[in-house]
């Protein structure tokens, strides 16, 4: 079994930075992909960041320069620091992974429970 923790959430300014964490653990083989997704009420779960296994990175638009996604292979952890927050940064943060849990096993997304991340003066 493959358990994501997430933590970090909570209230901050606009424009100010909040670090979030997550941290992967359980029957975990091999990890390619990690990654940060967001959702808002009415809306689609949206990809915010994601780190390959060789450090190729993607963003959103909208977080683009603002935000950096990173990750620890041997803690099993990926972090993703917010920065220059903005209300539209309002959301539910979920962390999700690409994992084996055996070299024989198919790749399988993982998805935390979530963590609330709320912008707001």
């Amino acid at each position: 079994q493959v358990q994501l923790v997430e933590s970090g959430g909570g209230l901050v300014q606009p424009g100010g930075s909040l670090r979030l964490s997550c941290a992967a653990s359980g029957s975990i083989f091999s990890i390619s992909a990690m990654g940060w997704y967001r959702q808002t009420p009415g809306n689609q779960r949206e990809l915010v960041a994601r780190i390959g296994s060789g450090d190729s990175t993607n963003f959103a638009d909208s977080v683009k320069g603002r935000f950096t996604i990173s990750r620890d292979n041997a803690k099993n952890t990926v972090d993703l620091q917010m920065n220059s927050l903005k209300p539209e940064d309002t959301a539910i943060y979920y962390c999700n992974i690409v994992a084996k849990t055996s070299p024989s096993a198919r790749w399988r997304d993982y998805w935390g429970q979530g963590t609330q991340v709320a912008v707001s003066s």
